[in-house]
C-alpha cells in the first residue's frame, strides 16, 4: 500500500469525501497515522475565521498529524460553482503550481496514509488549460476512484479510469459508493464495474441513513489497494 493516493470521483456528488473520511478512517483503525488535503475548494461558509467548506473540515477530523484548516484547503470559494469559474469572479489566478507547493508540504509530513481530494470529477478546470487531473499527474500519486452507483456510471467509470491512465497514473483501487440504491439490475451493474476496472474494488457503500465516517469505514478494505 502507498503512503499517499489522489482521491477523484466519476463526478460532483458523488460522495468522494464521504468515502475519503471512511478511508481515513479505517487507516486510523488500522493504527496509520494520516492527513489529508483539499486543494480547492467551492461552496464554503463565510465563518470569523473565515472561508470554511465542509469537505474540507470532514477531511480534518480524520487526520491524527495536526495539520491548520489553511494547510489543508489552501484555495476556498465562498459559490458552490465549478472552481474556475469561482476563481474568476474573484481575480484569483487558479493554476497546477499556486496548489502544488502546499500539497507537497501535506505530503512531507510523512503520515502513514494521506489522501489528496480532488473537487468533482477527473477533468475540473482551473486557470488557462490546467486541469486538476494535471495536480495529481505532478504529485505522482495512485488514484483511488469513487464511483456514483446510479444509471449511467458503467459509461462514466470507464471513460475516467481511461484518462487516469492516460495521463500516466495508476488506478490502485476503486469504491462503488451506493448513491442510487434503487438503480435497475444494480447486481449487474457492479459485475460489468469489477469485470472492466483495472483495480481492486475496496467496497460497496450502501445508502447509510448516517454516512459518519465510522459506519463507511466498516464497507472499505484498506488491504486490498495496491
Amino acid at each position: 500500500m502507498s503512503p499517499a493516493y489522489f482521491i477523484t470521483g466519476t463526478d460532483t456528488d458523488v460522495g468522494k469525501t464521504t468515502i475519503a473520511a471512511g478511508l481515513l478512517h479505517a487507516a486510523r483503525e488500522a493504527g496509520l497515522s494520516t492527513a489529508a488535503g483539499k486543494p480547492v475548494a467551492s461552496g464554503c461558509d463565510n465563518t470569523p475565521q473565515g472561508l470554511r467548506n465542509a469537505d474540507a473540515l470532514a477531511l480534518m477530523a480524520e487526520c491524527s498529524i495536526q495539520l491548520s484548516y489553511d494547510e489543508v484547503n489552501p484555495v476556498a470559494f465562498e459559490p458552490a460553482i465549478a472552481p474556475h469559474i469561482a476563481a474568476r469572479e474573484v481575480g484569483v489566478v487558479l493554476t497546477v503550481k499556486s496548489l502544488l507547493l502546499p500539497m507537497r508540504q501535506i505530503l512531507a509530513r510523512q503520515a502513514d496514509f494521506t489522501l489528496i481530494e480532488g473537487a468533482g470529477g477527473w477533468r475540473v478546470p482551473l486557470s488557462g488549460q490546467d486541469s486538476l487531473s494535471d495536480l495529481a499527474q505532478a504529485l505522482d500519486l495512485p488514484v483511488i476512484l469513487v464511483v456514483g452507483v446510479r444509471l449511467g456510471c458503467i459509461s462514466h467509470a470507464l471513460l475516467t479510469a481511461e484518462a487516469i491512465a492516460r495521463d500516466g497514473l495508476q488506478l490502485a483501487g476503486w469504491v462503488a459508493n451506493i448513491i442510487g440504491p434503487k438503480t435497475s439490475r444494480l447486481e449487474e451493474n457492479l459485475a460489468t464495474l469489477a469485470e472492466r476496472l483495472p483495480a481492486p474494488c475496496l467496497g460497496r457503500v450502501p445508502k447509510l441513513k448516517s454516512a459518519s465516517a465510522q459506519a463507511v469505514a466498516e464497507h472499505l478494505q484498506l488491504d486490498l489497494l495496491d
